[in-house]
């Protein structure tokens, strides 16, 4: 290992260390069931480890007049949150292995945010390796990725409670990773990335998309390497049989209970939760252009921070210095689009990959509020590499106007300062607001 390799390597165990310190403030402090959905997704574990088996999502786990009292009296013990089971139509992955610690801690909720927290450090390594992968003598890059996904306040809160959210990111990155390894020429086994597909499968919808990707991968090293359609046939079947075999119980279990044309329980989702504001409405309401303003403001907003289940606004003065640092940010990147014609041809065909699952991910994202208004910038999220790569990207084309002397404690100490931002808005918002 070069000097170099054990200098990058130690600055991502501070960043990951620094991130598993505030990622735990987070779960310790944020007040019980302050983190969008989590009572629906512990009532789904606590299923498991009671022995009722696997819950069915049914009219009556959605009650928006009822979520809406709790979330506005800050969820008081004499209201039970047992009824909220909405999310009884989730893949099982993540509930079967939070269902141990649930036994052996006897139901308490820490723990719990405890193993989303060590998922979320997971994701960081994943970032790391994805663009190390694609940028193998800038190491400066796949830091800066992980640092930013790392110190997004709304991604470390997220992060921090009980969800699915953290390790559907994991896996969707580990994935992601294996198949910019994949596309460049190695000779990985594609067997592996089925068993990766096939536990994306298991965890949740949102991340599906990483299966379109994959088929983009077998695709392009088709072309990189000039294989037959045979070959291309041959690496699918090895890519997706392993995945649905993994994930065909769980289907057709699915269709058996929800219908063989529902067999991931969407259509009855939509169905339970028929209280939740949709799009149509807001379109009447407002007219286009005010639904498209309140989602692109909303959006942006929780992207970085809206706490709560949406009710904790940071002061408009701090969205629009974020706003001002993303779009310095956007400057940064769009020059860098404009010199980026030394890059390699396989450097080039991996970010493909990467931008394939940013539209994705936002296409799904667009697709879901054309019916529910879910203006909620953590459905971006699964696309967080692609993201922070594009950011450290634009970051690191900025720092060049800086004296070289200047650039890595200047990076130090913008990364540093949104540490410290997400403990600001911890203390200063989360905690104060959210607390009964």
């Amino acid at each position: 290992m070069t000097t170099s390799e054990k200098t990058s390597r130690a600055y991502l165990a501070v960043i990951m260390a620094v991130y598993v310190m505030i990622g735990t403030l987070y779960a310790v402090l944020t007040p019980l069931w302050q983190v969008p959905d989590e009572p629906a997704h512990y009532n789904y574990i606590r299923s498991l480890a009671e022995g009722r088996g696997f819950p069915v999502i049914e009219p009556g786990d959605y009650d928006q007049a009822y979520l809406g009292r709790l979330t506005t009296e800050k969820f008081p013990p004499e209201l039970s949150i047992s009824g909220l089971e909405y999310e009884d139509h989730q893949p099982p992955l993540y509930y079967l292995l939070a269902t141990p610690l649930y036994l052996l801690f006897d139901g308490a909720v820490l723990p719990l945010r405890l193993l989303s927290v060590s998922f979320g450090a997971g994701i960081l390594i994943m970032a790391f390796g994805t663009v190390k992968a694609i940028f193998p003598s800038s190491p400066g890059l796949a830091l800066m990725t992980a640092a930013l996904i790392a110190f997004i306040p709304q991604h470390v809160a997220m992060s921090a409670g009980v969800n699915n959210d953290a390790l559907a990111e994991l896996l969707a990155g580990a994935a992601l990773w294996t198949l910019v390894v994949y596309v460049q020429g190695s000779n990985t086994r594609p067997w592996l990335q089925g068993v990766l597909l096939g536990l994306v499968l298991l965890t949740k919808t949102t991340i599906y998309a990483i299966l379109a990707v994959a088929l983009l991968a077998v695709l392009m090293r088709r072309q990189l390497q000039g294989r037959t359609w045979v070959w291309v046939v041959e690496q699918m079947a090895w890519m997706y049989i392993p995945a649905l075999l993994i994930a065909i119980p769980w289907l057709i279990r699915n269709a058996c209970v929800y219908g063989w044309n529902d067999p991931l329980a969407l259509a009855r989702h939509n169905a339970v939760v028929a209280g939740q504001p949709r799009s149509s409405e807001w379109l009447v309401r407002y007219g286009w252009n005010g639904l498209l303003i309140r989602m692109a403001r909303t959006t942006f907003q929780s992207f970085w921070g809206q706490f709560g289940w949406m009710g904790v606004v940071l002061p408009q003065r701090h969205y629009a210095l974020l706003a001002t640092f993303t779009i310095f940010v956007l400057l940064g990147f769009a020059n860098w689009l404009r010199t980026c014609s030394r890059l390699s041809h396989t450097q080039r065909v991996s970010l493909t990959l990467l931008l394939a699952l940013f539209l994705l991910t936002l296409l799904e994202f667009l697709g879901y509020n054309l019916t529910f208004v879910q203006h909620q910038g953590r459905y971006l999220y699964p696309a967080l590499i692609p993201i922070g790569l594009a950011a450290a990207l634009g970051i690191d084309n900025l720092s060049r106007v800086l004296p070289e002397r200047l650039r890595h404690p200047a990076l130090i100490l913008l990364f540093t300062g949104l540490a410290v931002f997400d403990l600001y808005c911890l203390f200063k918002f989360i905690v104060p607001f959210l607390r009964r």
